[in-house]
Formats: C-alpha cells, sequence, structure tokens
C-alpha cells in the first residue's frame, strides 16, 4: 500500500506542476535574479535588481569579463539567488540563463514569452555567441603580450584555439 501511495501522490504532484507550467506559473526551486512571484505565482520583474540584469548582458557584450561584472554587481549590492556575493560561475548562469528573454520551462514544456523578457532576443544571441568564443579559448588573457593569431589558430585534432603563452625561467629570463 505504502508503495502505491507513494507512486500515485508523485503522479498528482508531476501533474500539478505540469498544470502550473502550463500557465507559466512559478513551480519552486531557486528564483531567477530579477523577477519577483506576486500573490498568483506568476513571474513579475523586479524593479530592483532588473536594471542589474540587463546592465550585465551589456556590459559582456560590450566586451567586459566575468569578473568584471562579478565586481560591479558585488559593488553595488547585488546578492545572487541564495544571498551571497556574486561569483564567477553565479555571472555564468545569469548569461546563459534564457528566462531573461522571456522562455519559460518546465521539463519538456518551454513556451516562449511565457514570463516578462528583461533583455532583448538579439543581445542575448550576441551574449551567447560570445560565451562560446571565449569558451574555446579560455587562456587568452593569460599571457601578459597579445599575440595576434590567437583564437584565430585551431587544433586539428581537438578543435581547441591555440594561445600563445610565456613563462619566466630560474634566472629570470621571459
Amino acid at each position: 500500500m505504502a508503495e502505491y501511495y507513494s507512486a500515485d501522490l508523485s503522479e498528482k504532484v508531476i501533474r500539478g506542476m505540469t498544470e502550473n507550467a502550463l500557465k507559466c506559473k512559478y513551480n519552486g526551486g531557486g528564483l531567477t535574479l530579477g523577477y519577483t512571484i506576486d500573490s498568483e505565482q506568476y513571474f513579475q520583474v523586479d524593479p530592483v535588481t532588473a536594471p542589474f540584469m540587463l546592465e550585465a548582458f551589456k556590459l559582456y557584450d560590450e566586451g567586459s569579463t566575468m569578473t568584471e561584472i562579478k565586481d560591479i554587481l558585488n559593488e553595488r549590492g547585488v546578492r545572487n539567488a541564495k544571498g551571497q556575493l556574486m561569483t564567477f560561475g553565479s555571472v555564468q548562469h545569469l548569461l546563459s540563463n534564457r528566462r531573461y528573454i522571456g522562455e519559460y520551462q518546465y521539463r519538456d514544456i518551454i513556451i516562449p514569452d511565457g514570463i516578462p523578457a528583461l533583455v532583448p532576443k538579439d543581445l542575448f544571441d550576441r551574449v551567447q555567441q560570445k560565451l562560446a568564443k571565449n569558451k574555446k579559448a579560455p587562456a587568452r588573457h593569460k599571457a601578459e603580450d597579445d599575440y595576434l593569431l590567437t583564437t584565430k589558430l585551431f587544433c586539428g585534432y581537438c578543435g581547441a584555439y591555440l594561445c600563445g603563452e610565456s613563462c619566466t625561467s630560474r634566472i629570470g629570463r621571459t
């Protein structure tokens, strides 16, 4: 009986959450920065934190690094979903979260424009392209010198970009 009850309860919970998802209601879990939940469980734009989310996308699109964005958000008092200082990982998650373009997702249900959008679609797409490009060249800022062919040459085996690197020997020669 306990096994039947558990399976039946699971089915009812999933059915209820699916119904909520079809109505684009909040189903629990971590709340996305820039949004609040109203009394009827719908997503609403948070007037306090939403401008910072749009600014983070604009800064990254203009060439700022994730570390610079993290520092700017921390200076302005923005906290992550757990109420802690922003980290590199929270900025990375922020920049790749599709909710900011209004896309609601629960399991296999995806509803475009299901929630209010904070970031224009074209800006979001440009940021995603830059994220994909920078993911393949993680060490491009490692060297102090600029190497002209960084991110232009790539490995014939794995497809990773080749990055210039310099170091100092024991005797101090670069």
